[in-house]
């Protein structure tokens, strides 16, 4: 992750939502929930995270590009992952 939980937050009080998309932190979150477990505020992280995909992907902001990624790495993936990472990742 390029910025921590925190540091998002502050970006969305702040509005900067070309700061947000750029960074890669909202689409390596794996919802694992410990940040919401340990958040002092007690925010639901998680779902802010899948919020702010949500947001990025309406735009047509895709993370995943399927023409880049190497046809190797396609062959040898389980279909699982490839099919959660393009729900996931992609509008």
């Amino acid at each position: 992750m390029d910025l921590l939980p925190n540091q998002i937050i502050q970006l969305v009080r702040l509005g900067l939502e070309e700061d947000i998309a750029k960074s890669k932190t909202i689409w390596l979150c794996a919802s694992c929930l410990t940040c919401s477990v340990r958040c002092p505020r007690g925010l639901d992280l998680a779902k802010v995270m899948e919020a702010l995909r949500l947001i990025n992907l309406r735009k047509n902001i895709d993370y995943v590009k399927l023409a880049q990624t190497p046809h190797d790495a396609l062959a040898e993936l389980p279909q699982i992952v490839l099919v959660s990472s393009f729900r996931k990742h992609t509008a």
